[in-house]
C-alpha cells in the first residue's frame, strides 16, 4: 500500500523564455523538448518517491493493530473543510489530511463518521478539479463494504491514488506532492499524539514505555518516509507552502538522525530509543507542521 524535483524546471523555463525572446526558432523547439522531458522525468521521480510513502490507511491500520485506543481529538474537524477550498495548495494538503483521518476512522469501525468525512472531502476534490475521487460512487462502495475494514482502507487509498494520478497527468505535480504530504503528516501526527496523550501517572516509566513500544516503533519506522517526502518536495516548485514544509521536514529528519535508530538496533540497543522521552522533539515538529496545514 505504498503511494509520491524543480530547480531544473525553473532553469529550463528561464532558458526557454530567453530563447523565445532572442533565439532562433530551432533552439526554441529544442528547449521546449527538453522542458517536456524534464517534466516527464519529474513526474516519474514523484511516482517513485511516493511509492515509498505510506498510503492514507497504512499508518492508521498499524496503529489499530497495536491495540491503541481510538482518540477522536486527534483528527481534523470536518467542518473546517469549507475554509480550505479557496486555495488549491491548502485544498490539496488538507484533502491528504482528511484521507488519513478517514483511514483512521475506518480502521476503528467508525464507519458513519468516515462517510461524513468523505462528504466533507468531496468539496476539496472538486476544488482541485478532480472528478470521481470522492463522489457518490465512493460513498456507495464504502457503505457496501461497511463490515470489511480492509476493503474500506483500500477504497480510501484508491481514491487518493486516483486524485494524485489525475493531478500528475494534468501537470499539477506540486498539488500531487502536497496531497501525499498532508496524508503522511496526519498519520504521523495521530501516531505521536497517541503516545503523547497516554496517561503518565498510572504506570511506572518502564511499564509505560513497554506498553507504548509498538506505537513508538510505528513512529520510528517512518524515518525513511520522511527522507522520501523531502526528496519529493524538493522536486517541485519551492514557493510557499513547499519551502516552509521542506524546512520543517529537514528539522524532523535531523531529529530522527539524532536518535541513531539504525545503529542502535544493529547493536541490539533499541531500548535506548524506545522511550517516549526520545520522541518529544519529533512530536513537537510534527505538531508544528500539522498546525500549519490545518489552520
Amino acid at each position: 500500500m505504498k503511494l509520491i524535483r524543480t530547480l531544473i524546471l525553473g532553469l529550463l523555463a528561464v532558458t526557454a523564455f530567453a530563447v523565445v525572446s532572442c533565439g532562433p526558432a530551432k533552439e526554441d523547439k529544442s528547449n521546449s523538448d527538453e522542458f517536456a522531458k524534464a517534466e516527464e522525468s519529474l513526474k516519474d521521480q514523484i511516482k517513485d518517491v511516493a511509492y515509498n510513502i505510506p498510503s492514507p490507511s497504512e499508518i492508521p491500520y498499524l496503529l489499530q493493530a497495536t491495540g491503541a485506543e481510538f482518540n477522536q481529538s486527534l483528527i481534523n474537524d470536518k467542518k473546517k473543510a469549507e475554509k480550505y477550498g479557496t486555495k488549491s495548495d491548502k485544498a490539496a494538503l488538507n484533502l491528504g489530511i482528511y484521507a488519513a483521518d478517514i483511514g483512521y476512522l475506518a480502521s476503528y469501525d467508525k464507519t458513519q463518521d468516515a462517510i461524513d468525512y468523505i462528504n466533507s472531502s468531496k468539496a476539496l476534490a472538486e476544488n482541485l478539479g478532480v472528478v470521481g475521487s470522492f463522489d457518490i460512487g465512493v460513498l456507495k462502495r464504502f457503505e457496501a463494504n461497511i463490515a470489511n475494514k480492509d476493503s474500506l482502507g483500500a477504497i480510501v487509498d484508491e481514491a487518493i491514488k486516483k486524485t494524485d494520478k489525475y493531478l500528475q497527468d494534468d501537470s499539477r505535480n506540486k498539488l500531487a506532492a502536497l496531497l501525499i504530504t498532508g496524508s503522511f503528516v496526519e498519520g504521523l501526527y495521530i501516531s505521536t499524539g497517541l503516545i503523547k496523550s497516554y496517561p503518565k501517572n498510572v504506570l511506572s516509566d518502564q511499564d509505560r514505555n513497554l506498553i507504548l513500544t509498538p506505537l513508538m516503533r510505528v513512529v520510528l519506522e517512518q524515518k525513511r518516509s520522511v527522507d522520501a517526502l523531502i526528496r519529493m518536495l524538493n522536486a517541485v516548485d519551492q514557493a510557499e507552502p513547499v519551502a516552509g514544509l521542506v524546512a520543517d521536514l529537514n528539522s524532523l529528519q535531523s531529529s530522527y538522525s539524532a536518535l541513531n535508530i539504525d545503529e542502535q538496533i544493529k547493536n541490539n540497543r533499541a531500548d535506548l530509543v524506545l522511550t517516549d522521552k526520545n520522541l518529544v522533539e519529533i512530536t513537537k515538529i510534527v505538531e508544528k507542521v500539522r498546525k500549519g496545514i490545518t489552520e
